[in-house]
């Protein structure tokens, strides 16, 4: 578990550093997921009417998953206190929908595989495979990996963004799936030429 805490226009004191390494190293103990990489990064907002100028946005990256949360607070240490909190909704979520969903599939695979000479089944082996304004401002690069929609759901909901962009495993075509203002979830499907 690595944990890597940078400002953005800001200082980050070793204190600030120290409380957002604890609080969100606890809440990544608390799921046991390995491997499992953090970037917390702490930035305040210039607007003077915004209430909760002080934010904390947390990027987790496991294994073919990246997990997002961003939170503003009055304070900054109020900020990583909800974000761990999110953290660990997002985690557990993560492990029930992903990693649980595999184990069953590992689950069947072992009661259908074949014992071994000696008359054992090779689990831990099997287990081990199974679970391997008007300006651009950011920039990502992105895989497009081939997904169902339900992957797609999951995807979306680990990130917490709005919007998901994804190829169709079926049909090899792009398609958008996004969050929509009155509950649910919206899927723009590209049409074959």
């Amino acid at each position: 578990m690595s944990i890597t805490v940078t400002g953005r226009k800001m200082p980050v004191t070793d204190a600030l550093r120290q409380y957002a390494e604890e609080k969100i190293g606890n809440s990544m103990k608390v799921m046991d997921i390995d491997p499992l990489v953090a970037e917390i990064v702490l930035f305040v907002e210039k607007n003077p009417a915004n209430p909760r100028p002080a934010c904390c946005e947390v990027t987790l990256r496991t294994k073919g998953h990246i997990i997002r949360v961003e939170e503003c607070e009055e304070d900054m240490y109020a900020a990583i206190d909800v974000a761990a909190a999110k953290v660990v909704r997002q985690l557990r979520k993560y492990k029930t929908k992903v990693i649980d969903r595999k184990l069953r599939a590992a689950d069947e695979s072992v009661r259908a595989a074949e014992p071994t000479a000696a008359g054992e089944l090779d689990v831990e082996g099997l287990m081990e495979e199974l679970a391997a304004d008007d300006e651009v401002v950011r920039v990502k690069e992105i895989a497009f990996e081939p997904l169902t929609e339900e992957e797609a759901l999951v995807k979306i909901d680990l990130l917490g963004h709005d919007f998901f962009a994804y190829t169709d495993r079926d049909s090899g075509l792009v398609n958008v799936l996004y969050r929509r203002d009155d509950g649910g979830y919206g899927l723009l499907k590209q049409t074959e030429r």
